[in-house]
C-alpha cells in the first residue's frame, strides 16, 4: 500500500485483508508496539519516528525478514507502511526472491497535502488496540474513549501539524518515487482517496477487476 501519511492505508489494508483473506502486516503498529514494549529496535525507531523521519532501511527490512519468517506469512500478504524508499524496494525484491515469492499489485491512493494534514490534525488513536478516529470524519461514541476496548484515546506526536508537515517533506523525498519505480514495473494501481472509505475500496477493487478481463 502506497501513499502519504493519512490517506487510508492502513483502513484499506483491512478491508482487503477481510475480502481476500489475507494477512495485513502493518509495520508502523508493529513498529510502535516495540516502542512501548522498550526493545532495541523500538528505542531506535522512536527516536527517528518522533519527528518525523524514516526509520532507516536496514531496520526495517531486517523487521521484514523476521515477519516472513512467520509460518502464517509465508505465501500471502499485504503490506501497510513498507517499503518507503528505493533501497528497501530493491530489499525487498531480493527478500522476496530468497523465498520465491512475487509481488502481485502495489495500491497507490492519491491524496493532496492539504488534506493529508487536516485529516491527521483531526487524528487520535488508541494506544491498547490501535483503534483510530477522527474528529472530522469518524468520531468515537464517546468523545475521548475508544468504542473497541474503552480506552483514553491519545494524539500521537507524529500527528501533530508540525509533525505531519515534516513528515510530508520526507514523503516527497524518499517515498513518492517507488510511483516510478513501481509504474515500471506494471504492478502500480493508482486511485483517488477522496470521499469515504467505502468509496475508495470501490476503486480499489475496480482497478483489480480490470486485470480480470
Amino acid at each position: 500500500m502506497l501513499g502519504p501519511p493519512g490517506s487510508g492505508k492502513g483502513t484499506q489494508a483491512k478491508l482487503i485483508k477481510a475480502k481476500f483473506n489475507i494477512p495485513h502486516i502493518s509495520t508502523g503498529i508493529l513498529l510502535r508496539e516495540d516502542i512501548s514494549a522498550g526493545t532495541e529496535l523500538g528505542i531506535l525507531a522512536n527516536k527517528f519516528m518522533e519527528i518525523g523521519e524514516l526509520v532507516p532501511d536496514e531496520v526495517i527490512l531486517k523487521m521484514v525478514e523476521t515477519i516472513l519468517d512467520d509460518e502464517e506469512n509465508k505465501s500471502s500478504f499485504i503490506f501497510d507502511g513498507f517499503p518507503r524508499t528505493i533501497p528497501q524496494s530493491e530489499g525487498f525484491d531480493k527478500i522476496l526472491s530468497n523465498r520465491n515469492l512475487t509481488l502481485d499489485h502495489v495500491v497507490n491512493i492519491e491524496v493532496l497535502e492539504d488534506e493529508v494534514v487536516n485529516r491527521l490534525s483531526s487524528r487520535w488513536s488508541c494506544p491498547n488496540c490501535d483503534s483510530v478516529y477522527n474528529t472530522i470524519s469518524k468520531q468515537p461514541d464517546v468523545a475521548g474513549i475508544c468504542d473497541v476496548c474503552g480506552s483514553e484515546l491519545n494524539q500521537r506526536d507524529d500527528d501533530k501539524p508540525k509533525t505531519v508537515r515534516n513528515r510530508l517533506s520526507v514523503y516527497f523525498k524518499q517515498t513518492e518515487p517507488l510511483i516510478d519505480f513501481y509504474k515500471n514495473k506494471g504492478l502500480l494501481r493508482t486511485v483517488s482517496g477522496d470521499g469515504g472509505h467505502n468509496s475508495v475500496f470501490d476503486r480499489i477493487l475496480g482497478e483489480f477487476s480490470k486485470l480480470d478481463n
